[in-house]
């Protein structure tokens, strides 16, 4: 059976993803259930937290394709009627003159500015993203190599003692309720306190008086540990995000005010043309932004290292179980053994079960007494010293 989490690893574990959740897009369910309509693997796994490959890149497809293309499709039949009402708003032959020849290059300097900071900031924030999930990889490879090898040593120390089966609960406990809450806000984590702490309870089982040899072994998976939280840990805020979406948006408007200058030599055809490139750029910007905010989720996208994890610690389940079925295994064995009167507990005495001559000599010792029995032992062993 798999240890449950404390009262307070729950809460935790509830807390972190409620926060990371409530910092999210939002939308994250439709796209599953979208997802699942065109793959039967993402159905049968929706409800997972780890999802194989081909199902998390669906889902981040959808997620990232199906907004742009609304955008895109939306801007194409907006794009005419919002310059047709801008050129009501102005209605001024020298306003249309300047906004059709770009005489003073005054849009054009505007576009500029303004694709140049939005191309800058996009750009910084998708590098600075990626290599964050860079260091999270690096972190969890180096976790899941101290975790192997904290379970090699256990069973090496441990095997055969009654702590056993606990320490390997706790291991599989800190592997359900630690390593694999990607969702969870590594802070909210962090923040447990030693009594809840898995490695802390492995520590203080192995650990007598003096530090065991295990001590070095959790001191480097708490190392490891530290840094996969770090590494996990969003450093750019909600509002970072929401600032770019405005950039774009100021960078985008500026298109419709052109249309409104140029309908008054080309007519409401020329619109049409120029609706169709706004919308393919509308489809750009809107697919860029969406990839950034994919680097910027914690978990659950083809960006994150989800299905990797999934691969990483299989393993390590599959050793856990095999070793912890041996280790259950092996006690039920001894209690039968113990049960069917082979050597075990004896339930007059609390002694493992006397043999035939260990129990004629308590009898005889019942029976003669003390005394007699030394002094029959010492006559003995006076004549096999005489004979010599």
């Amino acid at each position: 059976m798999n240890m449950m989490p404390s009262q307070r690893q729950q809460e935790l574990i509830e807390l972190g993803s409620a926060s990371n959740k409530s910092s999210g897009w939002g939308g994250d369910a439709l796209f599953m259930k979208m997802a699942s309509i065109f793959s039967q693997s993402a159905a049968t796994r929706a409800n997972q937290p780890y999802n194989v490959a081909g199902g998390v890149q669906l889902v981040t497809l959808l997620r990232v394709g199906i907004p742009s293309l609304i955008a895109g499709v939306a801007s194409t039949f907006l794009f005419p009627f919002l310059a047709l009402f801008l050129a009501s708003v102005m209605n001024d032959a020298g306003v249309f003159a300047v906004l059709s020849q770009d005489s003073s290059q005054f849009v054009q300097n505007f576009l500029t500015v303004s694709g140049l900071l939005f191309s800058i900031l996009v750009g910084q924030t998708y590098y600075f993203m990626y290599q964050q999930q860079e260091a999270v990889y690096y972190a969890l490879f180096n976790e899941v190599t101290e975790a192997k090898s904290l379970l090699e040593q256990v069973a090496l120390v441990c095997q055969g003692r009654s702590m056993y089966k606990n320490v390997l609960n706790y291991i599989s406990s800190y592997v359900e309720y630690d390593l694999k809450q990607l969702q969870c806000d590594p802070a909210i984590l962090l923040s447990a306190r030693p009594i809840d702490d898995p490695l802390e309870s492995i520590m203080y089982m192995t650990s007598v008086g003096v530090p065991s040899s295990v001590y070095e072994t959790v001191r480097s998976l708490r190392q490891a540990r530290a840094t996969r939280l770090g590494a996990l840990q969003r450093k750019l805020p909600k509002v970072h995000m929401l600032l770019l979406w405005i950039l774009a948006g100021i960078e985008l408007v500026s298109f419709p005010l052109l249309g409104a200058g140029t309908q008054t030599i080309g007519g409401y055809n020329i619109l049409t043309v120029e609706g169709c490139l706004f919308g393919v750029m509308t489809f750009g910007i809107v697919m860029t932004m969406r990839v950034v905010g994919e680097l910027w989720r914690p978990a659950g996208g083809a960006y994150n290292v989800d299905s990797v994890l999934a691969v990483m610690v299989k393993g390590l389940e599959e050793e856990l179980a095999a070793r912890r079925s041996a280790a259950n295994n092996n006690g039920n064995k001894n209690l039968s053994t113990s049960i069917h009167g082979l050597p075990g507990p004896d339930s007059s005495t609390g002694r493992g079960i006397m043999s035939k001559e260990e129990e004629n000599f308590r009898k005889s010792l019942r029976q003669q007494g003390t005394g007699a029995i030394l002094q029959d032992i010492l006559e003995k062993f006076l004549s096999k010293v005489l004979r010599r």
